[in-house]
């Protein structure tokens, strides 16, 4: 009999005994060899056998291959493995600081690296080490990566969206955060990843209960759960139904409240084998609930299933502010204050690392009512003053953007109201009307129909003939005016630019320094004179790369801000209309730096699938578009209309004094 249990001993050990035997063979080749060549293929098979497996070994063996590929230029290498270290050294290590210094030491070889997977991954693992230490920092990285991948990177390119979507909510920038999650619904869906179209979908009902919409969000989180159970994907409902249990907790709902959470715990039930985050969150919520509700018994049930996987819980930040919290507030009801201060204390320090501030309000509560009970009524008093700054910070966030919302409510139902109120009347006259009337009525209103169309088609074919007219006749004008622009242009570089070099030259002969100066400056103004009447970075660059042009120029040489959003639009046009959208830009920007007195500006250009969309937006001054349009001195807009139309766009302006200017353009591909 004992033979038989050492032989199942042995059989269950084996596994466990290979994988150590293995990892000691590649580390005795790693010390001993001066080959670099072996070495670094003797760490990557080390860094294969440990993934996911052994994160301090990977983590070790991971910093030795990345600083061994830099040394032997093995730029690429060095690059994903600096991808795979972030996760564990972030969530794992609880360093995102390293994980963030590792992935800059590749990153100062990015000139080297053409793989646009490998160099947008690296922001994107970047960002996601920075949204445990800054969420502005984390966008920054995400921005980069968007304009980084490329046309086949499309899955990271969603998730990168998603990311900075989630950074947007916490930061409070609801508008971003939406339009975010929006594209990331949309990649998800093009690419038929349903799983993560959920995920998408919760950020934009996340926000709707961060800002106090709990209706609007019950609503849209019902849709989820309806979509996710078509798709047969019943293990991601426990989410969405522990989320609408804390929207009901925040209602003061506890019935509904303990009824959501036993439905999410039933879910975690029927997947016995998933203890992640959710498992961890969840059974803590029901501690808290239990223990709230002076059922001792159960709360401790609870707290003894998150006890036995504590491994799990540590080196997760999250994880750790509501285990914490269920233990601070456990001992606080069963009476032992010390031991409950203890855990509080440790959950205020991960909420402050998290930088979430419902956690930090929840943790400061908790530790004014231990303070409290301790009869430490100062430290007490100073937590309570904590919890109300946040929560009033947050109730001022909720409110403005509560007023937003229910104005634009109100305004929905009051048309719609008389839009009712319109059709009843219509329906009364109607009835009180005899058959005489109505036949009169409708012989009249058919003759004047009839002629009136006559008439209106006449009209339309006039106006639609001079409308072309005069479209035609200032298309022809605009390119007109761009050949002289560019005869102009052509004649002041190769005529006058080329004598004042020459005569450089002999000034730099003759050492007479001031007065070569003075021709360099004159030069250089020539040459400023030059690209402005005619873009030559357009034949030498393309398009996308003269607009990036155009914009640092403006950024380094003006006192406006300007930052960008660019995809590749090179060779969708033909170059009469790169010429146009050049110009678009270009006067757009110019009317910003004349007349809005703005501080910053963002220009956007997105690739749709028949069309691009530019958008260029200032927190200038703004204005009323209808009296500048009318305004005869406001050639600048007209000149920008009658552009968009040669290319046969769309351009759309939003402004309002006082509030900025956003001006979207719309050209098809054809």
């Amino acid at each position: 009999m004992k033979n038989i249990i050492v032989i199942i001993a042995f059989v269950l050990a084996y596994p466990f005994i290979g994988y150590s035997q293995s990892i000691q063979h590649y580390r005795s080749i790693v010390d001993t060899t001066h080959d670099n060549i072996l070495k670094l293929e003797a760490l990557d098979s080390i860094l294969s056998k440990s993934f996911r497996n052994d994160n301090d070994t990977f983590i070790e063996f991971s910093f030795q291959y990345i600083n061994l590929a830099l040394e032997m230029d093995s730029i690429k290498l060095a690059a994903k493995k600096a991808m795979n270290l972030q996760y564990p050294l972030t969530s794992y290590k609880n360093d995102p600081s390293n994980a963030i210094s590792i992935i800059d030491e590749v990153l100062v070889h990015k000139n080297e690296i053409k793989d646009s997977f490998l160099l947008g991954g690296l922001y994107l693992k970047r960002g996601g080490a920075n949204f445990r230490i800054g969420y502005k920092e984390a966008v920054k990285d995400y921005n980069n990566a968007l304009n980084n991948f490329g046309n086949k990177d499309s899955i990271y390119v969603a998730d990168t969206y998603l990311f900075r979507g989630q950074a947007y909510s916490n930061l409070g920038n609801f508008v971003p955060a939406g339009e975010d999650f929006k594209m990331a619904y949309q990649y998800f869906e093009n690419l038929k990843d349903y799983e993560y179209m959920q995920y998408a979908q919760q950020g934009n009902i996340t926000m709707y209960s961060m800002n106090g919409f709990y209706d609007k969000a019950k609503k849209e989180r019902e849709i989820l759960t309806k979509k996710l159970m078509e798709l047969n994907l019943n293990n991601k409902l426990a989410m969405p139904y522990f989320n609408q249990a804390l929207d009901f907790k925040k209602q003061g709902n506890e019935k509904e409240h303990f009824r959501y959470l036993k439905m999410a715990d039933s879910l975690l039930n029927e997947n016995e084998n998933t203890k992640g985050i959710e498992y961890i969150i969840i059974h803590s919520s029901l501690a808290d609930y239990f223990s709230d509700s002076n059922n001792i018994e159960k709360a401790e049930v609870q707290l003894i299933l998150l006890d036995t996987i504590k491994d799990i819980i540590f080196g997760d930040l999250l994880a750790e502010t509501y285990y914490y919290g269920s233990k601070a507030n456990y001992y606080g009801k069963v009476g032992n204050y010390k031991l409950a201060l203890g855990f509080a204390n440790k959950k205020m320090e991960v909420s402050k690392k998290l930088n979430h501030k419902e956690d930090l309000m929840d943790a400061h509560l908790l530790l004014s009512n231990l303070y409290y009970n301790l009869k430490d009524f100062e430290k007490s008093l100073d937590n309570k003053n904590e919890y109300y700054a946040i929560k009033d910070s947050i109730f001022n966030r909720n409110s403005a953007n509560s007023l937003a919302y229910y104005q634009t409510l109100y305004e929905t139902e009051k048309k719609e109201k008389d839009l009712v109120e319109k059709n009843t009347s219509i329906q009364l006259l109607e009835k009180d009307n005899d058959t005489f009337k109505k036949l009169s009525f409708i012989i009249g209103l058919a003759l004047v129909l009839f002629f009136g169309l006559i008439l209106l088609v006449r009209v339309q074919r006039n106006l639609k003939s001079k409308k072309q007219q005069q479209e035609k006749f200032s298309q022809d004008l605009l390119q007109s005016q761009e050949n002289e622009r560019k005869r102009i242009s052509k004649d002041l570089h190769d005529g006058l630019g080329q004598k004042l070099l020459i005569l450089k030259n002999k000034l730099i002969r003759s050492s007479n320094n001031s007065t070569k100066d003075l021709v360099d400056e004159t030069i250089e103004e020539l040459r400023s004179v030059s690209r402005d009447l005619h873009p030559f970075q357009l034949q030498e660059l393309g398009i996308t790369k003269a607009i990036e042009f155009t914009l640092n120029q403006i950024d380094e040489n003006t006192s406006l801000f300007i930052s960008s959003e660019i995809e590749n639009i090179d060779n969708l046009f033909a170059k009469d209309q790169e010429v146009n959208i050049y110009r678009i830009v270009q006067e757009s920007l110019s009317n910003i730096i004349k007349h809005a007195k703005a501080e910053a500006s963002k220009v956007s250009i997105n690739k749709l699938t028949n069309a691009i969309v530019i958008s260029i937006k200032d927190n200038g001054i703004g204005y009323n578009f209808s009296e500048k349009y009318i305004d005869s001195n406001s050639l600048g807009l007209k000149t920008l209309l009658e552009r968009t139309k040669f290319l046969k766009g769309q351009m759309k302006v939003h402004s309002s004094k006082e509030e900025g200017t956003l001006i979207e353009y719309t050209f098809p591909i054809l």
